[in-house]
């Protein structure tokens, strides 16, 4: 058997229970207008872009991820792919997080990086290896432990203007 319901029976018994008041049946007439969203505005659309660099090679991976690679246009070494910052980008380079490095490219290294290395209509580079090499404890480390893959933030721009 089903409990009855008490919200109902309350309400009707909070409705008997005022007198009838212009005060009251102006409260009870009220619209609740929906809240407006705000509507992206030109200069927050695809603001920030993001620089994915493949680092390693894609002997003996796992299918998954080098179906991701190439879902994300890296099949070769040192390919640099620039695509804007979302939620549907961002779900692919954590999976693939052990073979890249990426961070927020600025628009200066952008334009250096297509005039120097980039095909035309395209965010696609191929670049050379840095000069310098790449950090001390190479690249089977992540940069936070001073190794070569994983997110960098702004010093993406770092490393790309070394591989051109």
């Amino acid at each position: 058997m089903k409990p009855p319901k008490k919200k109902k029976m309350e309400l009707k018994q909070n409705k008997e229970a005022k007198p009838e008041t212009p005060e009251n049946q102006a409260q009870e007439t009220e619209v609740v207008q929906p809240v407006k969203q705000k509507e992206p505005t030109k200069k927050n659309v695809g603001k920030e872009k993001l620089a994915i660099i493949l680092i390693r090679g894609q002997i003996s991976i796992r299918t998954d991820i080098k179906d991701t690679l190439h879902m994300l246009n890296l099949r070769k070494k040192h390919a640099c792919i620039v695509l804007e910052k979302n939620k549907h980008t961002l779900g692919m380079i954590f999976k693939v997080k052990d073979y890249v490095a990426y961070g927020e490219i600025d628009e200066a290294t952008l334009k250096e990086m297509m005039s120097k290395r980039g095909k035309k209509n395209n965010k696609y580079c191929a670049l050379h290896p840095p000069r310098g090499g790449f950090a001390r404890r190479g690249i089977k480390t992540s940069f936070t432990r001073k190794g070569a893959l994983g997110y960098r933030g702004k010093k993406i721009n770092d490393l790309i203007k070394r591989m051109l």
